[in-house]
């Protein structure tokens, strides 16, 4: 089962190669569409600034290639930039987005007195069952680096909350696809699990 990995120039590549590398799993890194051909899962990582990515998406077809694996059902997983990309828009440049899960990335903002970005482990409220944490427990610890945060149009697609200042949605899942604001490349043994659980996932 061939994991297909986009590369848009957005960084974390390296990090994601090497735990996929550790966990065995069948994987291929291209940015180009037609060498996902035979992969029957994505995994979508990115950090980095939301118009920019987008720009490479469209310019390497990425972005219709990723619409159209959601409409034929394969699994996608979002990671950082790549969880908040797939929804409608982002206030990061006011840049839209993929449209694939209904909402959108906002700034945290100023007025929690919070360093921005929010930086470094903190804890996954898990609120539905799902996949992804089978294995997880509750609040276990992730390793976060971001500014932006999804806000969903539906609140039930939520499956893992963090507060920081705020409660938000730091993993979602609609249909097959699902995401995550955080780095499992980079969170240990529970990102591990987490990739793992995706990898495994029929």
């Amino acid at each position: 089962m061939k994991i297909g990995v986009i590369d848009y120039e957005a960084g974390n590549l390296t990090s994601v190669e090497t735990a996929l590398r550790y966990l065995q799993a069948d994987y291929i890194i291209s940015g180009k569409p037609e060498d996902f051909k035979h992969c029957s899962k994505i995994i979508f990582p990115g950090v980095g600034e939301a118009s920019s990515a987008m720009n490479t998406l469209k310019i390497r077809k990425l972005d219709t290639f990723l619409r159209e694996s959601f409409k034929e059902g394969l699994p996608i997983l979002g990671i950082c930039l790549g969880c908040q990309i797939v929804l409608d828009g982002s206030e990061e440049n006011d840049t839209s987005c993929l449209g694939i899960v209904s909402g959108k990335a906002v700034r945290f903002d100023d007025s929690l007195n919070l360093k921005i970005p929010h930086m470094g482990w903190n804890q996954v409220k898990i609120e539905r069952e799902h996949f992804l944490f089978e294995g997880i427990k509750t609040n276990s610890s992730f390793y976060f680096v971001h500014s932006y945060y999804p806000l969903l149009s539906d609140n039930s697609d939520t499956v893992g909350s963090t507060d920081y200042g705020i409660r938000f949605s730091s993993v979602f899942s609609y249909k097959n696809i699902s995401a995550v604001q955080f780095h499992p490349e980079k969170s240990g043994e529970v990102g591990l699990r987490l990739l793992e659980n995706f990898i495994n996932y029929r």
